[in-house]
């Protein structure tokens, strides 16, 4: 179940930097709303998640996986560049992740 937990907790990260984005250093008020919420929900579920995983490592899941997240949503829906160094550093952060889940994140 902590899986889920995280896997919810990095859906709604990846909507706060989008959400943030578009807020325009708060500037709009929806989407500086939207940005509050998803941030709250996001860390609502990242403390569900944290009562199995090891602080540290949880931690390092969430914020890994919303990155990558966030820059292949980027690629996909905002006409965002995605160069071959943001695909060496998705990979990167995948090799780190699963090394993270391999050294006893659970």
């Amino acid at each position: 179940m902590s899986w889920l937990y995280l896997a919810v907790a990095v859906v709604f990260e990846v909507a706060v930097g989008i959400c943030a984005g578009n807020a325009n250093g708060f500037k709009h008020a929806w989407w500086t709303v939207a940005t509050l919420v998803s941030g709250a929900i996001a860390t609502f579920f990242l403390s569900l998640a944290l009562l199995t995983f090891d602080v540290g490592v949880g931690y390092a899941l969430w914020t890994s996986l919303a990155g990558v997240g966030i820059v292949v949503v980027g690629a996909l829906f905002l006409a965002q560049r995605l160069t071959w160094q943001k695909l060496l550093g998705i990979a990167v952060v995948i090799v780190g992740v699963v090394g993270l889940n391999l050294a006893g994140a659970h």
